[in-house]
C-alpha cells in the first residue's frame, strides 16, 4: 500500500512537468517510428516491384500462370500463419490503436511491429489492394508503445507516446507531416490538447524528416494545374461534393458488408477465407494489372492518359469490389490509399462527364481530382480537416483550399444526412464486439494510470461539480485545467467547457473509468 501511494505521487508531480517532456519524447518517438515506417514503405516499395516481374514473367505461359497461382497460395498460407501467431496485426490497425488507447487492449508491442510488416509485405507482393498507411499508423503507435516501456513510463504518458508515434507513421507513409499532426488529434486522440498537438508535431516532423531523407521529398502524387476554378464554377464543385458524400456512404457501407459476408463464410477453414483475395489479385494481375496494390500509382494515367469515361467508372467500380473484397478478409493492409485512388478516379469520371456534356473548361479538370479525393475522405472517415491538408500534401499545393474545403463540407454533411458512421469508429466498435469475452486485458493490481478528458460544450460534464461526476470510488481527480490556469480539484468544483480533468485510476479498472468520462464529456443524443 506504501509503494503503491508513493507511486502514485510521483506520477502526479511528473504530471506537472509532462508538458516539456512530452516534446521531447515525442522527437525520440519520431525517429524510432519514422525509421520502422520508411522500412515498412520501402518493403512495400519492393514487393510492388518483384510482382509486377513476376506477373510479367508469368504472362503469356498457362504453366507459368499456373505457378504464380501455386505461389499466391503460398502467401495465404504465410499470411493466415502471421496472423494465428498475433492477431492484433489484422485490418489496417487503426482500430486496434484506438481500443488500445481506449483501455481495452494491450498488445505486445514488438510482435505487432514484425508480424504487420511481414505480412503486409506479403499481402502487397501478392497484390491485395490494400495501403500502406493504416499500418503505418500501428506501427507507428507500437513505436511510441517501445519507447514508452523502455522509459519505464506511466500508463496516461504511454497514451500520448503511442499517439506521437501514429501521428509520426502516416507522416513518414505519406511525407505529410501536417496530415499525421491533424489525423492524431481528429481520429485517434479525438481532441485537440496543446499537450497532444506539440508532442505529436515533434515526433510527426522526426518522422518526416527521414522518410523524406530516405525517399525524397517530392509529393506523393503529381498534378499539373491551370489555376484555380473561378468563383462562377463552384457549382459543380458543389454537386462533386454531393456525389462524393452519396458515394462515401456506399463506401463504407460495402466495406462492412464484406467484412460482415467474410464472417458468415466462417464455416471455411481461415486460409480459405485469406485466399479468396489472393485468387482474384491473381486474375486481375493478367487482365487489369494496374489495379493491384494500394494503386497510388494509377492516378497518374488521369493525367497522362486522359482515359474516357466509361473506362474510369469501370476501374472504379472493379477497384471498389477488390477493396471491398481485400479489406473484408481482415488481411493486413490498409485502405486510406485505395480509397484516395477511388476518389480521384470519381473525380477524373465527373470532370470527363461534365466537360463533354456540359462544356466545363477541360484545363480545371485536373483540379476536379483532387477536390473528390478530399470530399471522398470526408465523407468516409469524417474527419475533413484532416483530409483537406492531407490532400494539400500529398499534391505539393495549398493553393485550393477554399475548393477542397467547400467540396469536403458538403460530402461530410450529405454522409452525416445519410447516417453513414465514421467509417473507423464503426471498425473500432466492431473490432471490440469481437474481442468480447476474449480476456485480452489482463489486470494490473494497483498500478496507477491518469488519463485526461476535455469537458465539451453542451455534455452533461458542462456546468456539473465534480462530486456529482458519478466516477468510481477508487478514481482520484488530479487536476482541473481551465486555459492557463491549473484550479484546485476540490468536490464542489463546478467544470465548464473546455476544461481539461485528468484523473488517477487503477490501470484494472480503466476501460470501465474511460467508459465513464466518454459519456460524461460528449454530447447527449436527442
Amino acid at each position: 500500500m506504501k509503494n503503491a501511494t508513493m507511486d502514485a505521487k510521483r506520477m502526479v508531480n511528473r504530471y506537472g512537468s509532462l508538458r516539456t517532456m512530452l516534446v521531447v519524447e515525442g522527437l525520440l518517438v519520431g525517429v524510432f517510428a519514422g525509421l520502422v515506417t520508411s522500412l515498412y514503405r520501402y518493403l512495400l516499395d519492393r514487393a510492388d516491384d518483384i510482382r509486377n516481374a513476376a506477373i510479367g514473367f508469368c504472362s503469356g505461359s498457362p504453366l507459368r500462370m499456373l505457378g504464380w497461382f501455386g505461389a499466391l497460395a503460398v502467401m495465404a498460407v504465410v499470411v493466415t500463419l502471421l496472423l494465428k501467431w498475433e492477431p492484433m496485426i489484422s485490418g489496417s490497425g487503426i482500430p486496434q490503436v484506438e481500443a488500445e488507447l481506449m483501455g481495452y487492449i494491450r498488445p505486445c508491442w514488438w510482435r505487432v511491429v514484425l508480424g504487420k510488416i511481414a505480412a503486409g509485405f506479403v499481402c502487397i507482393l501478392g497484390g491485395l489492394s490494400l495501403g500502406r498507411e493504416g499500418p503505418s499508423v500501428q506501427l507507428g503507435g507500437m513505436a511510441g508503445k517501445g519507447i514508452s516501456r523502455g522509459l519505464k513510463r506511466f500508463r496516461l504518458e504511454e497514451h500520448f507516446l503511442i499517439t506521437c508515434g501514429a501521428s509520426a507513421g502516416l507522416s513518414a507513409a505519406f511525407n505529410a507531416p501536417l496530415a499525421g499532426v491533424m489525423f492524431a488529434l481528429e481520429e485517434i486522440h479525438k481532441n485537440f490538447s496543446a499537450m497532444v498537438l506539440l508532442s505529436c508535431m515533434a515526433a510527426s516532423l522526426a518522422a518526416d524528416y527521414i522518410s523524406s531523407g530516405l525517399f525524397g521529398m517530392e509529393p506523393v502524387f503529381t498534378f499539373q494545374f491551370a489555376g484555380m476554378i473561378p468563383l462562377r464554377g463552384y457549382a459543380y464543385i458543389l454537386i462533386l461534393g454531393v456525389l462524393c458524400g452519396v458515394l462515401g456512404a456506399v463506401h463504407n457501407a460495402g466495406m462492412l458488408g464484406a467484412q460482415t459476408l467474410y464472417k458468415k463464410l466462417g464455416f471455411l477453414p481461415q486460409v480459405c477465407r485469406i485466399f479468396i483475395p489472393f485468387f482474384i489479385a491473381g486474375v486481375l494481375g493478367f487482365i487489369m494489372p494496374e489495379l493491384l496494390g494500394g494503386g497510388h500509382h494509377m492516378v497518374s494515367m488521369l493525367y497522362v492518359e486522359n482515359p474516357q469515361f466509361g473506362l474510369l467508372v469501370t476501374i472504379v467500380v472493379v477497384k471498389f469490389l477488390f477493396s471491398a473484397a481485400s479489406f473484408g478478409s481482415s488481411a493486413p493492409g490498409g485502405t486510406l490509399v485505395p480509397l484516395l485512388v477511388l476518389g480521384a478516379f470519381i473525380g477524373g469520371a465527373y470532370g470527363s462527364a461534365v466537360v463533354d456534356w456540359f462544356g466545363f473548361d477541360r484545363d480545371f479538370a485536373t483540379n476536379l481530382v483532387i477536390i473528390a479525393m478530399a470530399a471522398f475522405f470526408s465523407a468516409i472517415v469524417r474527419a475533413p480537416v484532416t483530409g483537406i491538408v492531407l490532400i494539400s500534401e500529398l499534391t505539393g499545393s495549398f493553393s485550393h483550399l477554399l475548393s477542397l474545403s467547400t467540396a469536403a463540407l458538403v460530402a461530410y454533411v450529405v454522409a452525416e444526412a445519410l447516417r453513414s458512421k465514421p467509417f473507423f469508429e464503426h471498425l473500432t466498435e466492431r473490432f471490440l464486439e469481437g474481442q468480447k469475452g476474449k480476456d485480452i486485458v489482463k489486470g494490473t493490481g494497483n498500478k496507477k494510470s491518469i488519463i485526461t478528458s476535455v469537458i465539451e460544450e453542451g455534455s452533461e460534464a458542462d456546468h456539473c461539480m465534480i462530486q456529482d461526476l458519478g466516477l468510481p470510488s477508487s478514481c482520484l481527480v488530479v487536476s482541473v485545467t481551465r486555459g492557463a490556469e491549473e484550479l484546485i480539484p476540490r468536490g464542489k468544483l463546478k467544470l465548464k467547457a473546455g476544461d481539461t480533468l485528468a484523473t488517477m485510476v487503477s490501470e484494472r479498472d480503466l476501460a470501465a473509468m474511460e467508459s465513464v468520462l466518454k459519456h460524461k464529456v460528449t454530447f447527449e443524443e436527442t
